[in-house]
């Protein structure tokens, strides 16, 4: 599908909170989630450097640090929020400029996975998007990631398009 195609809910999903934002997760950790600082680089490396390869879909996040280190530097040129337990980085959460859209993606630590953290995470990236004047937002997910699905449906995620074992959603801000 190409980026002229691709279609946006007209009613535009929200409102989301903006970050700072600190919670207690499923496991009654306490969370915070912030705007990306220049400091939070190498956590954010050592996140994804520890990350189970399992849980790598679309071939990300890379494996390697060398390409870890690479695909951060383009991904934190967009909006970028990052969980944090203690000072370790859970998750992690952006929105790359993509033509007139951005492209969403979220990311969090197989430790941390199922405990309420990715659902806070979009939605404090959201409401940073929000706060920049973000309109378009698009992502792509294996459809039988339901649980992600389920999780992009909350937050006002729409189907916008479907080939082969992917989905394309969109939302408007």
């Amino acid at each position: 599908m190409s980026r002229n195609e691709r279609t946006y809910p007209d009613e535009p999903a929200g409102p989301f909170p903006e970050p700072p934002v600190s919670f207690a997760d499923r496991e009654d950790r306490d969370v915070a989630v912030r705007p990306y600082e220049d400091a939070d680089f190498e956590p954010l490396v050592e996140m994804y450097a520890d990350f189970d390869p399992a849980d790598r879909a679309q071939g990300i996040p890379p494996a390697t640090e060398s390409r870890i280190r690479d695909w951060l530097e383009v991904l934190l040129e967009g909006l970028n929020v990052v969980a944090w337990h203690g000072d370790r980085a859970v998750g992690h959460a952006t929105l790359v400029p993509d033509e007139d859209a951005y492209e969403l993606a979220i990311f969090v630590h197989q430790d941390y996975q199922r405990a309420g953290i990715g659902s806070e995470l979009i939605r404090v990236l959201l409401g940073h998007g929000q706060a920049n004047d973000v309109e378009k937002v698009w992502l792509t997910v294996e459809r039988w990631n339901h649980a992600a699905v389920n999780l992009y449906e909350s937050v006002g995620f729409e189907t916008s398009g479907a080939e082969s074992f992917e989905m394309e959603m969109a939302l408007r801000l």
